[in-house]
């Protein structure tokens, strides 16, 4: 059956497990008997039947061990990551930017993750669901404000903003739960920031406290945690920030995509993030040239189109209008 992602894979594991029971049939039976056609028959159709059965039954039993042990199958991950499911429609209605967002990180950890030779498929399906917590409060997040609208956090205690921002972990994990997300799927939810400091948040306290961070309480600022404790949630630490730092400097070029990717990386080793996630340093750069790899697709140079001429006065379109009948 492989990795059993499609439900064409068990009807192979039926023609795979027929085949050789009447492999084995024909090997005994014509080679140590008498001839019995209509025995030999008989047993054929026997080893057809049990490749249908064992097939039959690995399918739903699957599913249903999968719940009980709590377990997260290949198949299950992708039925829940069907654009359709409940959980992402939910997601994309109320914060498309966010959801666009973690499309673009599902792309850069599933090839880094790849690469690495992780579970690319529950690092993709991982990054989809990990900021699903951002749909409860969607406008507090820049992705899914309205341009040249107010910013909610300017109102607000940096410490005030900062529990808002932190919360998408929590409310993340609820909705998780909720929607019974399989539960390997909740670290991605729960390690996707570590215990990392909502930095703007913070420097903006510190201005505050006239730039003596002493008089701030950073604990205040920090994500709960856990740090990522797998190579797969660590991938998808590394392509959330990597994403967002892209998506805000727009770089045009390779050196300047390489750096966005090492300053990410380094910055997060340094803080003590990759503590127990089981990464060599051959693992790291690997993901860093698939992450350059990757945004050199996305952010490649472009043309400057010509500008359309603009109309002769007293004309809104170069096409003639229909003669109504």
């Amino acid at each position: 059956m492989g990795k059993a992602r499609r439900v064409v894979q068990f009807f192979y594991a039926v023609v795979g497990i027929s085949a050789t029971g009447m492999a084995v049939v024909v090997a005994f039976r014509l080679a140590f008997t008498a001839t019995d056609w209509i025995g030999i028959a008989t047993l054929l159709g026997a080893a057809l039947l049990y490749g249908i059965a064992s097939s039959a039954l690995a399918l739903p039993l699957q599913y249903l061990l999968a719940q009980f042990l709590g377990v997260t199958t290949p198949m299950q991950l992708l039925e829940i990551s069907r654009p359709d499911s409940p959980l992402l429609n939910y997601f994309l209605q109320r914060a498309p930017g966010t959801y666009q967002h973690s499309l673009q990180v599902a792309n850069l950890a599933e090839r880094a993750a790849e690469k690495i030779g992780a579970d690319a498929l529950l690092t993709r399906v991982g990054a989809l669901f990990h900021d699903i917590g951002k749909a409860v409060n969607p406008l507090f997040f820049v992705e899914n404000q309205p341009t040249n609208k107010i910013n909610p956090h300017d109102d607000v205690a940096p410490e005030e903003s900062a529990t808002t921002i932190i919360s998408h972990v929590t409310n993340g994990l609820e909705l998780a739960k909720k929607y019974h997300l399989p539960r390997r799927l909740h670290d991605f939810i729960a390690e996707h920031h570590g215990t990392l400091v909502t930095r703007y948040q913070f420097n903006r306290a510190v201005e505050q406290a006239g730039g003596d961070a002493s008089q701030v309480d950073e604990s205040l600022f920090r994500y709960p945690g856990p740090s990522p404790r797998s190579k797969e949630t660590a991938v998808l630490m590394f392509a959330d920030g990597v994403e967002a730092r892209a998506r805000a400097e727009r770089p045009d070029s390779d050196e300047k995509m390489r750096l966005i990717v090492r300053s990410v990386i380094e910055t997060r080793q340094k803080d003590g993030q990759l503590d127990n996630a089981p990464l060599t340093q051959r693992d790291l750069t690997d993901i860093t040239d698939s992450f350059v790899a990757t945004l050199q697709v996305t952010y490649h140079p472009r043309l400057d189109y010509p500008k359309e001429p603009a109309p002769p006065a007293g004309e809104t379109s170069t096409q003639p209008m229909d003669k109504p009948a």
